[in-house]
């Protein structure tokens, strides 16, 4: 599969430009995923192998930035999974921005539901904030589906990343520290922008 991007940058520019939650529900902690974070993360992964030519899992894939941006970078299909119906819908209408977009499956269920297997899971899950443990249940299903798994958590999270990677047979390859910056969209915020460290990390099932 040929990507259809050549830089970081204009991955970012083109996922910058995708629709954004309309009304952000807390609980669920839908927070839009950073365009040029994302565009970091793809590309690297794009980089390892891990994209092009690949069957992709985007787990609560919210509004597909990152799904779409897998698909940009030349993966074979991707499986995009998300509970709430109304970022389903808006998915799908940013999947309309892009060439090859019947290569995006959307399936709108609790990803404890989703079973296809998949090469490379991609996902930005709940923190864990709001639901206890949200992020434990994302982290167990993507390594019941794929052998590579990227996966943003509260850089916070670092030692239970650690140990649940460890304990499922799965070995820490890479990771990256990012300020993730959150627009105010609920009632709840009090500053237009606040960031919030957030790290990315690589795990890879091991033999």
């Amino acid at each position: 599969m040929v990507p259809l991007v050549n830089s970081k940058s204009r991955l970012a520019i083109l996922l910058s430009q995708l629709k954004d939650f309309s009304n952000p529900d807390a609980k669920i902690e839908q927070y839009p995923m950073d365009s040029e974070i994302g565009a970091e993360m793809l590309w690297n992964a794009y980089f390892l192998g891990d994209i092009e030519g690949k069957i992709i899992g985007d787990l609560g894939c919210g509004t597909g930035i990152l799904g779409i941006g897998a698909l940009l970078l030349g993966a074979k299909v991707v499986y995009m999974v998300d509970i709430d119906p109304e970022a389903v819908s808006i998915c799908k209408e940013n999947l309309e921005q892009v060439p090859e977009k019947e290569k995006g499956m959307l399936f709108n269920m609790p990803i404890s539901d989703f079973r296809k297997n998949v090469e490379t899971v991609i996902q930005n899950p709940p923190f864990g904030t709001k639901e206890k443990h949200a992020d434990r249940e994302f982290l167990l299903k993507a390594f019941s589906l794929a052998k590579v798994v990227y996966s943003f958590h509260k850089a916070t999270s670092r030692g239970f990343v650690e140990k649940i990677s460890q304990e499922h047979g799965f070995a820490i390859t890479h990771y990256c520290e990012f300020k993730f910056p959150i627009k105010a969209s609920m009632l709840f915020h009090t500053k237009p922008i606040f960031k919030t460290k957030v790290g990315c990390w690589r795990m890879e099932r091991r033999q």
